[in-house]
């Protein structure tokens, strides 16, 4: 019996989204690989496809979108329904967190950082939720961070909206979890990617010290 899962990522053009795609390809599911950037997408499509045979990797979908966008959240939805019926598993993992100071911090820019993190986040399973019912099952993981926990200083938005997202998993994981969907959040601490690193660099600068 076949145990492959149709899997959406978002936030899948590198850093842990790729790895968490590689990690899917690996196991046989059938993946949507969803980022903000079509051309980053396009880069690490052609990585993914390097290892397939064939010249393309058969199960993997990549679907530009933007999940601070109701509109574009909605077509993300409509493609995965259209091409592929259903969803098994959801992972939402994209994210912004840029340094900035508090009291130095506009309200755009917070703004900015709750959309993405937190009610993105609420976008995508209220956009992928009614696919999951109608099949009975889903998984839905949620990536926050351990900053929640101890605060890290010039990321007072990114904090709050990961404290927003571990809110929201509570409440839908006793919500939903009489359809047979399970809710879940994964804290990682720091994880050096690329774009971690360049934001470390960026607040070391800017440090006192500096």
């Amino acid at each position: 019996m076949s145990t492959a899962r149709t899997v959406v990522v978002t936030g899948a053009a590198g850093g842990i989204g790729s790895e968490i795609v590689n990690r899917f390809l690996a196991h046989g599911d059938t993946v949507v690989a969803s980022d903000i950037s079509p051309e980053a997408l396009d880069t690490w499509r052609a990585r993914w496809d390097s290892g397939a045979s064939g010249g393309q990797h058969p199960s993997l979908h990549t679907v530009p979108a933007d999940i601070s966008s109701e509109q574009s959240v909605a077509a993300l939805a409509q493609v995965v329904q259209q091409s592929l019926g259903t969803v098994d598993v959801l992972i939402n993992n994209a994210g912004h967190f840029p340094q900035t100071a508090f009291e130095e911090m506009s309200a755009d820019e917070w703004r900015q950082v709750i959309d993405v993190n937190l009610t993105g986040t609420f976008l995508m399973i209220r956009a992928f939720v009614p696919l999951m019912k109608a099949s009975g099952h889903g998984r839905i993981v949620n990536i926050g961070s351990g900053s929640v926990f101890s605060g890290t200083p010039m990321q007072s938005h990114y904090v709050a909206s990961k404290g927003g997202v571990m809110g929201l998993t509570h409440v839908l994981a006793r919500e939903l979890g009489g359809y047979g969907i399970t809710v879940n959040l994964i804290t990682p601490g720091l994880t050096v990617t690329p774009a971690a690193a360049e934001s470390v660099k960026l607040f070391e600068a800017g440090s006192p010290e500096n």
